[in-house]
Protein backbone atom coordinates (compact mmCIF):
# COMPACT_ATOMS: atom_id res chain seq x y z
CA UNK A 1 0.00 0.00 0.00
CA UNK A 2 1.03 3.76 -0.94
CA UNK A 3 1.42 5.51 2.24
CA UNK A 4 1.84 8.86 0.53
CA UNK A 5 -1.79 8.49 -0.81
CA UNK A 6 -3.30 7.28 2.63
CA UNK A 7 -1.27 10.14 4.97
CA UNK A 8 -3.81 12.09 7.15
CA UNK A 9 -4.16 15.72 6.38
CA UNK A 10 -5.01 18.97 7.41
CA UNK A 11 -6.27 21.85 5.00
CA UNK A 12 -6.68 25.55 5.53
CA UNK A 13 -8.58 27.43 2.81
CA UNK A 14 -6.85 30.99 1.73
CA UNK A 15 -10.86 32.58 2.40
CA UNK A 16 -11.13 31.04 6.14
CA UNK A 17 -15.21 31.01 7.32
CA UNK A 18 -14.56 30.43 10.74
CA UNK A 19 -15.61 26.98 10.52
CA UNK A 20 -13.44 23.64 11.05
CA UNK A 21 -14.72 19.96 9.93
CA UNK A 22 -13.54 16.80 10.61
CA UNK A 23 -13.50 14.13 8.60
CA UNK A 24 -13.14 10.78 9.57
CA UNK A 25 -12.69 7.39 6.79
CA UNK A 26 -14.10 3.94 6.65
CA UNK A 27 -13.32 0.67 8.32
CA UNK A 28 -9.34 -0.93 5.89
CA UNK A 29 -9.89 2.67 4.43
CA UNK A 30 -7.77 6.10 4.94
CA UNK A 31 -8.21 9.50 4.33
CA UNK A 32 -7.83 9.06 0.54
CA UNK A 33 -11.31 8.10 0.62
CA UNK A 34 -12.88 11.01 1.59
CA UNK A 35 -10.06 14.19 -0.06
CA UNK A 36 -12.77 15.25 -2.62
CA UNK A 37 -15.07 16.05 -0.41
CA UNK A 38 -12.00 18.12 1.73
CA UNK A 39 -11.03 19.98 -1.06
CA UNK A 40 -14.62 21.12 -2.21
CA UNK A 41 -15.19 22.16 1.35
CA UNK A 42 -11.13 23.99 1.79
CA UNK A 43 -12.94 25.59 -1.19
CA UNK A 44 -16.05 26.93 0.71
CA UNK A 45 -13.54 28.45 3.75
CA UNK A 46 -13.97 25.67 5.60
CA UNK A 47 -10.61 24.43 7.74
CA UNK A 48 -10.24 20.53 7.24
CA UNK A 49 -8.56 17.85 9.16
CA UNK A 50 -8.48 14.02 8.09
CA UNK A 51 -6.88 11.92 10.89
CA UNK A 52 -5.84 8.44 9.58
CA UNK A 53 -7.59 6.32 12.11
CA UNK A 54 -4.81 3.90 14.07
CA UNK A 55 -3.83 0.81 12.36
CA UNK A 56 -5.34 2.00 9.06
CA UNK A 57 -3.68 2.89 5.66
CA UNK A 58 -0.62 1.19 6.18
CA UNK A 59 -0.22 -2.23 6.45
CA UNK A 60 -2.18 -5.50 7.50
CA UNK A 61 -0.16 -5.94 10.50
CA UNK A 62 -0.61 -2.68 11.87
CA UNK A 63 -4.58 -3.59 12.86
CA UNK A 64 -3.35 -6.20 14.37
CA UNK A 65 -2.87 -4.04 17.41
CA UNK A 66 -4.86 -1.99 17.61
CA UNK A 67 -8.75 -2.03 19.24
CA UNK A 68 -11.73 0.45 18.79
CA UNK A 69 -10.52 1.99 21.77
CA UNK A 70 -7.67 3.52 19.75
CA UNK A 71 -10.13 4.64 16.87
CA UNK A 72 -12.83 6.41 19.16
CA UNK A 73 -9.75 8.00 21.50
CA UNK A 74 -7.73 9.06 17.86
CA UNK A 75 -11.27 10.99 16.49
CA UNK A 76 -12.18 12.45 19.79
CA UNK A 77 -8.58 14.08 20.28
CA UNK A 78 -9.02 15.28 16.53
CA UNK A 79 -12.46 17.03 17.59
CA UNK A 80 -10.94 18.59 20.51
CA UNK A 81 -8.20 19.77 18.31
CA UNK A 82 -10.70 22.18 16.64
CA UNK A 83 -12.16 23.48 19.69
CA UNK A 84 -10.72 26.95 18.77
CA UNK A 85 -13.08 26.96 15.89
CA UNK A 86 -15.92 29.09 16.46
CA UNK A 87 -17.69 26.44 14.46
CA UNK A 88 -17.24 22.61 14.72
CA UNK A 89 -18.72 19.56 12.41
CA UNK A 90 -18.33 16.40 12.08
CA UNK A 91 -18.44 14.06 8.76
CA UNK A 92 -18.09 10.11 8.51
CA UNK A 93 -18.13 7.23 6.06
CA UNK A 94 -18.98 4.43 6.85
CA UNK A 95 -18.00 3.32 10.78
CA UNK A 96 -16.05 7.26 10.62
CA UNK A 97 -19.92 7.97 10.59
CA UNK A 98 -19.97 5.87 13.67
CA UNK A 99 -17.22 7.35 15.15
CA UNK A 100 -19.14 10.68 14.44
CA UNK A 101 -22.32 10.13 15.75
CA UNK A 102 -20.16 8.86 18.75
CA UNK A 103 -18.45 11.88 19.00
CA UNK A 104 -21.44 14.13 18.98
CA UNK A 105 -22.80 12.87 21.78
CA UNK A 106 -20.15 13.27 23.99
CA UNK A 107 -19.23 16.98 22.92
CA UNK A 108 -23.15 18.24 22.34
CA UNK A 109 -21.43 21.71 22.85
CA UNK A 110 -18.73 21.49 20.61
CA UNK A 111 -20.70 19.60 17.58
CA UNK A 112 -22.52 21.94 15.65
CA UNK A 113 -23.40 19.69 12.44
CA UNK A 114 -22.96 16.11 11.21
CA UNK A 115 -22.93 14.72 8.10
CA UNK A 116 -23.12 10.66 8.37
CA UNK A 117 -21.96 9.11 4.49
CA UNK A 118 -23.10 5.41 4.17
CA UNK A 119 -23.01 4.62 7.85
CA UNK A 120 -22.33 1.28 8.96
CA UNK A 121 -25.95 0.85 11.17
CA UNK A 122 -26.47 -2.57 9.61
CA UNK A 123 -24.57 -4.89 7.34
CA UNK A 124 -26.01 -6.14 3.80
CA UNK A 125 -24.09 -9.21 3.94
CA UNK A 126 -25.52 -12.55 5.59
CA UNK A 127 -21.71 -13.00 7.26
CA UNK A 128 -20.80 -10.20 8.68
CA UNK A 129 -24.37 -9.91 9.88
CA UNK A 130 -23.80 -13.54 11.57
CA UNK A 131 -20.29 -13.13 12.38
CA UNK A 132 -21.87 -9.82 14.90
CA UNK A 133 -23.62 -12.47 16.74
CA UNK A 134 -21.20 -15.44 16.53
CA UNK A 135 -18.28 -12.79 17.20
CA UNK A 136 -17.78 -13.63 21.17
CA UNK A 137 -17.14 -17.22 20.41
CA UNK A 138 -15.54 -17.48 16.76
CA UNK A 139 -13.31 -14.39 17.84
CA UNK A 140 -11.53 -15.98 20.61
CA UNK A 141 -9.75 -18.87 18.12
CA UNK A 142 -9.70 -16.85 15.00
CA UNK A 143 -7.33 -14.41 16.76
CA UNK A 144 -4.86 -12.78 14.58
CA UNK A 145 -6.33 -14.80 11.02
CA UNK A 146 -6.46 -12.43 8.27
CA UNK A 147 -9.39 -11.81 6.15
CA UNK A 148 -8.28 -11.29 2.03
CA UNK A 149 -9.83 -7.81 0.25
CA UNK A 150 -8.95 -7.64 -3.29
CA UNK A 151 -10.98 -4.31 -3.80
CA UNK A 152 -13.33 -1.71 -2.62
CA UNK A 153 -17.12 -0.51 -3.09
CA UNK A 154 -16.88 2.00 -5.63
CA UNK A 155 -18.68 2.47 -9.32
CA UNK A 156 -16.50 4.55 -10.77
CA UNK A 157 -13.94 2.27 -12.92
CA UNK A 158 -10.98 5.14 -12.48
CA UNK A 159 -11.41 5.69 -9.34
CA UNK A 160 -11.75 2.28 -8.12
CA UNK A 161 -8.60 2.03 -9.87
CA UNK A 162 -6.73 4.21 -8.13
CA UNK A 163 -7.84 3.35 -4.66
CA UNK A 164 -5.22 2.44 -2.01
CA UNK A 165 -6.54 -1.08 -0.85
CA UNK A 166 -5.37 -2.97 2.25
CA UNK A 167 -4.84 -6.45 0.95
CA UNK A 168 -6.14 -8.00 3.98
CA UNK A 169 -6.79 -7.59 7.44
CA UNK A 170 -7.36 -8.77 10.92
CA UNK A 171 -10.58 -10.82 11.65
CA UNK A 172 -10.36 -9.87 14.78
CA UNK A 173 -11.36 -6.52 14.49
CA UNK A 174 -14.34 -7.12 12.95
CA UNK A 175 -15.47 -7.50 17.02
CA UNK A 176 -14.34 -3.97 17.45
CA UNK A 177 -16.26 -2.51 14.51
CA UNK A 178 -19.30 -4.48 16.02
CA UNK A 179 -18.59 -2.66 18.86
CA UNK A 180 -18.29 0.72 17.94
CA UNK A 181 -21.48 0.15 15.77
CA UNK A 182 -23.23 -0.48 19.20
CA UNK A 183 -21.53 2.50 21.29
CA UNK A 184 -23.08 4.68 18.32
CA UNK A 185 -26.36 2.74 19.00
CA UNK A 186 -26.25 3.58 22.61
CA UNK A 187 -25.39 7.00 22.55
CA UNK A 188 -27.96 7.92 19.42
CA UNK A 189 -30.57 9.49 22.16
CA UNK A 190 -27.76 12.03 23.56
CA UNK A 191 -27.45 13.27 19.53
CA UNK A 192 -28.74 16.95 19.30
CA UNK A 193 -26.59 18.45 16.45
CA UNK A 194 -28.20 19.04 12.94
CA UNK A 195 -27.45 15.76 11.15
CA UNK A 196 -27.24 15.23 6.98
CA UNK A 197 -27.71 11.17 6.20
CA UNK A 198 -26.21 10.02 2.87
CA UNK A 199 -26.41 7.11 1.04
CA UNK A 200 -26.61 5.03 -2.40
CA UNK A 201 -29.24 3.09 -3.47
CA UNK A 202 -26.88 1.04 -5.11
CA UNK A 203 -24.73 0.28 -1.46
CA UNK A 204 -23.06 -3.62 -1.38
CA UNK A 205 -21.83 -2.93 2.18
CA UNK A 206 -24.78 -1.53 4.05
CA UNK A 207 -28.37 -2.22 4.72
CA UNK A 208 -30.31 0.36 2.71
CA UNK A 209 -33.11 -0.36 5.56
CA UNK A 210 -30.53 0.32 8.18
CA UNK A 211 -30.09 3.96 6.80
CA UNK A 212 -33.96 4.55 6.70
CA UNK A 213 -33.69 2.99 10.25
CA UNK A 214 -30.96 5.41 11.98
CA UNK A 215 -32.39 8.44 9.88
CA UNK A 216 -35.94 7.64 11.14
CA UNK A 217 -34.24 7.56 15.40
CA UNK A 218 -31.96 11.06 14.44
CA UNK A 219 -35.03 13.14 15.01
CA UNK A 220 -34.96 16.24 12.75
CA UNK A 221 -32.41 14.74 10.35
CA UNK A 222 -32.60 14.90 6.47
CA UNK A 223 -31.92 11.98 4.49
CA UNK A 224 -30.33 12.23 1.01
CA UNK A 225 -30.18 9.48 -1.49
CA UNK A 226 -28.00 9.00 -4.50
CA UNK A 227 -28.82 7.11 -7.63
CA UNK A 228 -25.08 6.58 -8.57
CA UNK A 229 -22.25 5.08 -6.41
CA UNK A 230 -21.85 2.02 -4.09
CA UNK A 231 -20.10 2.87 -0.97
CA UNK A 232 -17.19 5.21 -0.99
CA UNK A 233 -19.08 8.06 -1.75
CA UNK A 234 -16.94 10.67 -1.59
CA UNK A 235 -15.13 8.70 -4.47
CA UNK A 236 -17.85 7.76 -6.53
CA UNK A 237 -19.73 9.04 -9.15
CA UNK A 238 -21.97 11.18 -7.43
CA UNK A 239 -19.07 12.84 -5.97
CA UNK A 240 -19.56 16.58 -6.85
CA UNK A 241 -23.39 15.95 -5.65
CA UNK A 242 -22.32 15.10 -2.72
CA UNK A 243 -20.01 17.60 -2.27
CA UNK A 244 -22.67 20.46 -2.84
CA UNK A 245 -25.27 19.19 -0.81
CA UNK A 246 -22.81 18.47 2.27
CA UNK A 247 -21.11 22.22 1.89
CA UNK A 248 -24.61 23.74 1.31
CA UNK A 249 -26.04 21.71 4.54
CA UNK A 250 -22.69 22.95 6.47
CA UNK A 251 -22.96 26.29 5.19
CA UNK A 252 -26.59 26.57 6.56
CA UNK A 253 -25.43 25.79 10.20
CA UNK A 254 -23.38 29.04 9.90
CA UNK A 255 -26.29 31.40 9.52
Amino acid sequence: MDESQTAPFTATPSQPNGAAVLLLHGFTGSPWEIRPLADALVARGYHVVAPRLPGHGTSPEAMAWVTHRDWEQAADDALLSLSKYRHVFVAGLSMGALLSLILAARHPQLVKGLVLMAPAWRFKAWDVRLSRFLRFGAFDWLGHKYVPKHTTDIEDPEARAMAPVMGRFPVGRLSDLFIVQEHARKCLGDVVAPTLVVASYQDHVVSLDGVHDLHEQLRGSRLLLLRQGFHILPRDKDRALLAAEVGAFLDAQLK
